[in-house]
C-alpha cells in the first residue's frame, strides 16, 4: 500500500493506491484511463497521511479491493498539498506520458 502526492496539469491530488510502485505499468495505465499522462509525485509516509486524514483514510482504504487499485484520498491540491511538509514527501517521480 502507498500513498502519494501527484501534481497533474491542474492540480495535485493524494491517492492510495495498491500497485507495488509509482511506477508500475498497470499504474501508470490507471492513471492514464483518469486523463492524467504527465505528472510529478512523491511517496508520502502511509502513517503520515494516516494521521492526517483520520478516519477517511480508514474508509478509503479499505475501499481498495483485493486486487491493485487505486483511490483519490484528496482532490483538494492546495489542501492536500500544504498538508505535509517537504520532509515527509519522499523522492520526486517524473512521468511524461506515453506521447512524448
Amino acid at each position: 500500500m502507498k500513498t502519494a502526492l501527484i501534481f497533474t496539469g491542474s492540480s495535485p491530488i493524494l491517492i492510495i493506491t495498491s500497485y507495488p510502485s509509482l511506477d508500475d505499468k498497470r499504474f501508470l495505465e490507471k492513471l492514464k484511463q483518469k486523463g492524467i499522462e504527465k505528472f510529478i509525485a512523491f511517496e508520502v509516509q502511509l502513517e503520515s497521511a494516516k494521521k492526517k486524514y483520520g478516519s477517511r483514510f480508514d474508509v478509503i482504504r479499505n475501499d481498495l479491493n483485493e486486487t491493485e487499485d487505486m483511490r483519490v484520498l484528496d482532490y483538494n491540491g492546495q489542501l492536500a498539498f500544504e498538508r505535509f511538509s517537504f520532509e515527509e514527501l519522499g523522492e520526486m517521480i517524473k512521468h511524461e506520458g506515453h506521447n512524448m
